[in-house]
């Protein structure tokens, strides 16, 4: 019998098992997000028991964006220190205490806080998540296991907004807490990453849990992670030794302030800046939070919009779908322009017709639900086939090696405050300017960051890292600058294995983020300004290599 049992449980399986667990975590910042939709409505009516007004429910919505942040530079040391898997632990933990403090919740400020620590948990399984699904599964699996994030974050919307219309915001909670509880006991049954053993040393315990997870044709990498993870902690230990804490000072400055006058820093900072601020824009998280509010605004309130808001989350995941297969078929430039060019008309179109149709001056044959209906939906596809997924697969393509952790992060606080802008703004613009107002901003906006993209982005699809640093640089490696590469690649070997899925690669590097925090803030608001001055100081060299990347955008 048990040997009947140990046959079923194959490998894949516990796979399987231990990926549940992150992608129900991940699929939190679907319920989490997509609360907002179901949450502002119910808390405008006149009986509710938390009266709010367009400011306070703006700040309920955006507070999101600041606690991502504070979740990204939090987890870092948690997963070094004490390992992913107590790392994955406690970004359930503020998850959970946030949907029991909105169940219970009688006034805005606890509902805010309890935002806080839902966006906390969310910043800290962004970072998590991919890491663990990484170093838990095989190679040729890891693939298809790590694609599971963006269709579970659009799961989780849709499952949000299903209950949400149907159910009073503190039952949706109630359920929503079930599910981080569920995760919560996933979690507590599986092992700790065989990836962090081998960091600290425990070369027996790694062995044992690589083996349970994997097949037995996968031991060349697990002696080839122990061999790296040798190297590694003799080299940290050799330079532990060697610098004191004042050299270790002074040389962390001076590389800083060579680094950032490398081309290949800075450029893809400047790319990565306007293409996670196009991402934002594009109307992702908004439609997530407001989809109510914009069903209003376009189609009216004749309808039912409890099964639009439902038809509209499930076109959304099978959008997600379609973007898995299409992604590994079609050139990066050419899936950015054609998706975010039809995100523009829809965001015109709309505009149009949100406008005309509050003037009167609709033909017969337009004035019909449908057409609204229409323009959404054309809007939700080309979010879920290219403005979510693209930014993050770039991201994980453009970034050096050596600069990967620094310029990751600094990217990254681009994402956070556009995403808090972004949804923070939705009442004003609504109020003041309404939707086709609003909706032409957006549209100058991401207008605006692909005509960045179109000069500046390279084609990075089935190129190597190296070939697309050497673009950016302008030539290729010198032998001094390809043996100290080398080097760096030699003491993190077994975490570049991991970075082969591109949606996530700059995620994954967010380990050593926390070490530059202070000195990323404080050069932050400097570091914009120096960074557009070079990048535009630069870009007369483009002219003879845009040919280059003009052929490889074929809207045909």
């Amino acid at each position: 019998m048990a040997r009947k049992s140990s046959t079923w449980i194959t490998p894949f399986k516990k796979q399987c098992f231990v990926t549940i667990g992150v992608c129900l975590n991940m699929a939190a910042h679907g319920l989490v997000m997509g609360f907002n939709a179901i949450l502002l409505p119910q808390l405008r009516k006149p009986d509710s028991i938390i009266p709010i007004d367009d400011s306070s429910g703006s700040w309920i919505a955006s507070i999101i964006g600041f606690a991502l942040v504070a979740g990204n530079f939090i987890v870092p040391p948690i997963m070094a220190n004490y390992g992913r898997r107590t790392a994955n632990l406690f970004s359930v933990a503020p998850l959970i205490i946030g949907w029991f403090s909105i169940i219970m919740a009688k006034s805005i400020p606890v509902l805010l806080v309890a935002r806080f620590l839902q966006g906390t948990s969310m910043g800290m399984s962004a970072s998590l998540g991919p890491v663990l699904i990484g170093e838990y599964t095989s190679p040729h699996n890891r693939g298809a296991f790590l694609t599971m994030i963006s269709l579970c974050i659009a799961t989780g919307v849709l499952t949000v907004h299903t209950m949400g219309s149907y159910l009073h915001w503190q039952t949706t909670a109630l359920v929503c807490a079930c599910i981080a509880f569920v995760d919560l006991i996933i979690i507590l049954y599986s092992p700790e990453s065989p990836s962090w053993l081998a960091d600290q040393g425990r070369y027996d315990e790694c062995k044992k849990v690589f083996r349970w997870l994997r097949n037995e044709d996968e031991e060349e990498e697990l002696q080839k992670m122990i061999e790296a993870s040798i190297v590694v902690r003799e080299s940290k230990a050799d330079a532990n030794i060697s610098q004191s804490l004042g050299k270790k000072i002074k040389s962390g400055v001076v590389y800083f302030n060579a680094t950032i006058k490398k081309k290949e820093f800075y450029k893809p900072i400047f790319i990565m800046m306007h293409i996670y601020t196009l991402g934002q824009w594009a109307g992702a998280n908004i439609l997530a939070a407001y989809t109510i509010d914009i069903f209003n605004h376009v189609i009216g309130t004749d309808v039912n919009i409890a099964l639009l808001v439902i038809t509209l989350d499930a076109q959304r995941i099978f959008s997600n779908a379609i973007a898995v297969l299409v992604i590994k078929k079609i050139n990066r430039r050419t899936m950015l322009f054609g998706t975010v060019i039809i995100n523009l008309i829809a965001f015109l179109l709309t505009a149009a017709y949100t406008y005309f149709k509050g003037q009167g001056m609709l033909p017969e044959y337009l004035d019909n639900p449908m057409v609204g209906v229409a323009l959404v939906h054309l809007h939700m596809f080309t979010i879920a086939t290219g403005t979510v997924p693209l930014p993050f697969i770039i991201a994980g393509e453009v970034f050096p090696l050596e600069y990967r952790s620094l310029a990751g992060g600094i990217s990254v606080l681009f994402l956070s405050t556009n995403l808090f802008i972004t949804v923070k703004t939705v009442p004003f613009f609504f109020g003041t300017l309404g939707i086709h107002g609003a909706y032409c901003i957006y549209a100058a906006v991401v207008g605006y960051c692909l005509v960045i993209a179109y000069f500046f982005l390279p084609e990075t699809k089935d190129r190597t890292l190296q070939d697309i640093e050497d673009e950016f640089r302008g030539r290729p490696l010198s032998p001094e600058e390809l043996k100290s590469t080398q080097s760096l690649t030699s003491w993190q070997l077994h975490k570049q294995d991991r970075r082969c899925s591109s949606p996530v690669s700059l995620i994954i590097t967010m380990n050593s983020v926390a070490r530059n925090a202070t000195r990323m803030f404080a050069l932050l608001v400097l570091m914009m300004c120096w960074f557009s001055a070079m990048a535009f100081r630069n870009s007369s060299r483009i002219p003879s290599r845009r040919p280059k990347f003009v052929e490889t955008v074929d809207f045909d």
